[in-house]
């Protein structure tokens, strides 16, 4: 399992929502190639390779004086420091990198922020929640599994086929990101600052990750998103061992209102996976709608007592082998949870360690 990649996020038991969007750029940047399409006024936007489903992530250069600040970065691998290499020389003409900004702490995300800030000598940008868990993530390299986490996977109804393949993978997102800065600049939600001739106010998101940071251009009428609007896909919200009784849908769900209600419906939508797009409230309408559609699957599978691996069918289009395994338990356990928050389920542990969740009353 990779944490909280969308790569790897089973689809929908119902698709969700998607409203008539629209795509103005018929032509997007080639994968890898160094070059870049001018989305707006001094912001450029990359390709660079992920491998897996979505094969890519989009990333993005904002003129900043005589140089760029980057946003965003993809894995740390040969193929995307390549990727970088070329950009440098060519969309981005050789101008130095003045700020690396990272919206979030996924490795498609920050996997390389570390090398780019120590190449160009400049400082890296995040909030303070997703740069200090990247560093205790990264610090579980090589560990054994906790008995914590088997315990939770346990909980959730995994054989120990499953358990053993948990054990084997454990402490693997460390090998994904260049090793952080050991300073960054912390960024809050609703500060503005300015990156080159206009000002950028960040507007925050919790759920897909623990403070996930967009970037809002009023000026330039252009929002980035990151992964907390995806036009084509729904963001993976997932329970980890690391606190097993997280209500992260909830989180989700009020952070896509508040966007909702921060930023303006005219924005072009900058994000992280699939195209630049408009239609910002009709997006994070489908995905509330999506979500609570559902919820009330689920709700009414919990008739009788349900494990976590029992109610995959009520939430995903398709089976789930090993490798979708765990992000699909955490997407279950979220939405279990948010139906215990709701009053609407219990849970209940049988002698085995294993939870059992029913609907309340």
């Amino acid at each position: 399992m990779r944490d909280g990649i969308e790569e790897d996020a089973p689809e929908p038991a119902e698709k969700t929502h998607r409203p008539r969007l629209v795509y103005p750029f018929e032509t997007a940047p080639e994968t890898g190639s160094g070059q870049a399409v001018e989305v707006a006024p001094g912001v450029l936007w990359l390709r660079q390779p992920l491998g897996g489903s979505l094969g890519f992530i989009n990333v993005w250069a904002i003129a900043d004086g005589e140089g760029w600040a980057v946003v965003d970065t993809g894995f740390q691998t040969k193929e995307t420091s390549q990727a970088w290499r070329a950009a440098f020389a060519g969309a981005l003409d050789g101008r130095p990198i003045t700020r690396v900004i990272v919206t979030h702490l996924h490795p498609d995300h920050v996997g390389l922020a570390g090398w780019i800030a120590r190449k160009f000598d400049v400082r890296l940008w995040m909030t303070r929640l997703e740069y200090f868990q990247c560093r205790m993530l990264v610090a579980d390299t090589g560990r054994e599994a906790p008995e914590d986490g088997v315990r939770f996977f346990r909980a959730a109804g995994w054989d120990e086929e499953a358990i053993e393949n948990y054990k084997a993978r454990f402490g693997g997102f460390g090998k994904m990101i260049y090793q952080l800065p050991d300073s960054y600049r912390r960024m809050t939600d609703g500060e503005v600052f300015r990156i080159g001739d206009h000002d950028w106010r960040v507007v925050t998101g919790q759920g897909h990750s623990p403070d996930h940071a967009c970037l809002w251009c009023e000026a330039l009428g252009v929002l980035i998103s990151g992964d907390q609007v995806l036009p084509r896909i729904s963001s993976n919200v997932s329970v980890f061992p690391t606190e097993p009784d997280a209500d992260p849908l909830s989180d989700w769900l009020t952070s896509l209102a508040k966007v909702k209600a921060t930023v303006p419906d005219t924005v072009l939508v900058l994000p992280a996976h699939n195209d630049p797009f408009r239609g910002l409230h009709a997006r994070i309408d489908g995905l509330i709608s999506g979500h609570e559609r559902g919820l009330g699957r689920l709700a009414g599978k919990l008739a009788e007592p349900k494990r976590a691996v029992d109610v995959f069918g009520a939430l995903f289009a398709r089976p789930i082998g090993p490798d979708l395994l765990g992000m699909a338990t955490g997407e279950a356990l979220a939405h279990l949870n948010c139906l215990i928050g709701r009053g609407l389920a219990t849970r209940e542990a049988d002698a085995d360690g294993v939870n059992w969740y029913r609907a309340a009353g």
